[in-house]
């Protein structure tokens, strides 16, 4: 009796698992998990390929270092730390355009459903027209 009761208790547990894995959420999550490491790897590549060149070329000139890790001083590699501000800073603003335009998305759509609902049907039309002209022609 106890056995069966474990493997009833056993099944219930594995069918909860499968319902967790199987929830629309998780899917999606590990989706984002997988997009998010690409991404990553975009972000990266454009901050150390093309931004970080374009804009501290000079200034590692100017420092005679070919390597942005290799800015430091007394052993203080403010070069990493300077690499991770801007890594940092085009995340985030790459990040907000996602945001906003995603936003400019949802108010066109608002503003195309509000507009649909405003106009009335066109029998509704005529008929407030006619009842307009009806009372026009009883005033007078």
């Amino acid at each position: 009796m106890a056995l069966q009761n474990g493997r009833r208790a056993a099944g219930g547990f594995m069918k909860d698992f499968q319902d967790f894995i199987m929830k629309g959420n998780v899917i999606d999550l590990a989706v984002a998990v997988v997009i998010g490491g690409a991404f990553g790897k975009i972000v990266t590549s454009l901050i150390e390929d093309i931004i970080t060149p374009l804009l501290l070329n000079p200034a590692l000139q100017a420092a005679n270092v070919k390597d942005l890790a290799l800015l430091q001083i007394n052993g203080i590699k403010y070069g990493v730390f300077l690499a991770s501000v801007i890594n940092f800073l085009v995340i985030a603003f790459v990040i907000f355009l996602i945001i906003r335009s995603f936003e400019a998305m949802k108010r066109k759509e608002v503003r195309v459903e509000a507009a649909a609902e405003v106009k009335p049907d066109p029998q509704e039309r005529l008929t407030l027209a006619v009842e307009r002209l009806a009372e026009v022609m009883e005033s007078k």
